[in-house]
């Protein structure tokens, strides 16, 4: 895996998809109270992100003949739905930090941050329909059945672990867990990002529903790698509250893994600290479960499994690019399988 390669163009897709955004969103207005929601609606857009969905976008569009021109307003429509559906989720999860910073709701109050998700994702929509310029109506019309589809899948996932949290619900297994990820991250993440590059390549339907399977587990790998990074990761580089996942009671394969294998009375002490509310768990909850995990071997667990499905989705990628031509887009699209789980942000 060529890092410094792949990250150079990592950078030079996200500056040119948060430019984009910024010069799309609007910026100012007379009206004190609405200059404010122009401001709020800007925020998570100027906030340092990864970038990797907009470019697996790009990447895959560019592999399959396609170019950054006609794909890059998608690209933006994806990162501006991840910035709407991130206000709410960090409202949903009672989150503290994103990107390094307060969580919107936390610097201007809960109703006027679901308006502002409300108002980006009305401008997501709008940046689509906009697609009719550069790919005509057909391609523009399938396109936003993507993003319908990924909408449907990601908030049903999110549903079953919202429920999980409110029904104080812990006898899970892994397949429990495999499913919540393909919902709620692989769709948005990997799935409909790729699928949409190879809408705008002009790639056949077989062709576009071969990233099912190949999204599906380098989604769970993606997944996995964050739960890890909730827990051990340098909270300066991942821009969020580290062991917030156990503040917050989220059902990680890691915490899944610990409950299936510990002693009655390790489970016992658990679950004490994991049914608490959420404003009931301290520091010292965290720090303990943190030792469970490791007395365990839950977190070397995970690691393994969230490489066992990166080499899974490595098979289907050869698969899905056998009769692809050999580019540096397609080079670095396969670099970014391997980085999706290596990295450390």
């Amino acid at each position: 895996m060529d890092v410094s390669s792949l990250t150079q163009r990592l950078k030079i897709n996200k500056d040119a998809v948060d430019q984009f955004i910024l010069d799309f969103l609007p910026k100012h207005s007379d009206i004190k109270e609405i200059q404010m929601l122009f401001d709020m609606m800007r925020d998570y857009p100027s906030r340092p992100s990864k970038g990797l969905r907009s470019s697996l976008c790009i990447l895959t569009s560019e592999a399959l003949g396609g170019n950054l021109d006609k794909a890059l307003r998608t690209a933006a429509a994806l990162e501006v739905f991840q910035n709407w559906i991130l206000i709410h989720d960090d409202i949903e999860d009672y989150s503290e930090l994103r990107r390094g910073e307060p969580v919107l709701n936390r610097k201007y109050g809960i109703p006027l941050a679901i308006n502002t998700g409300d108002a980006l994702h009305a401008k997501m929509w709008e940046l689509l329909m906009q697609n009719q310029k550069t790919l005509g109506p057909t391609k523009t019309i399938s396109i936003i059945d993507e993003f319908l589809r990924m909408i449907n899948e990601t908030t049903e996932g999110q549903t079953i672990e919202l429920a999980w949290v409110e029904h104080n619900k812990w006898d899970l297994n892994e397949d429990d867990y495999f499913l919540l990820c393909n919902k709620k991250t692989s769709w948005y993440t990997c799935i409909t990002p790729c699928r949409l590059g190879a809408t705008i390549a002009g790639a056949s339907a077989k062709k576009q529903d071969a990233f099912i399977p190949f999204g599906s587990r380098l989604g769970i790998a993606f997944q996995i790698q964050d739960d890890i990074l909730n827990l051990k990761g340098d909270e300066q580089k991942y821009g969020k509250e580290c062991g917030g996942d156990i503040l917050e009671g989220k059902r990680s394969l890691i915490l899944i893994h610990l409950l299936n294998k510990a002693n009655s009375a390790d489970r016992r002490k658990v679950l004490s600290i994991m049914s608490k509310n959420r404003c009931d768990r301290t520091t010292s909850d965290v720090e303990e479960v943190l030792k469970m995990m490791e007395k365990y071997d839950s977190i070397k667990y995970a690691k393994a499994t969230a490489e066992s499905y990166a080499e899974e989705a490595k098979k289907l990628f050869n698969k899905i690019f056998q009769d692809a031509p050999s580019s540096e887009s397609r080079r670095l699209l396969e670099d970014l399988i391997d980085f999706m789980i290596c990295r450390d942000w």
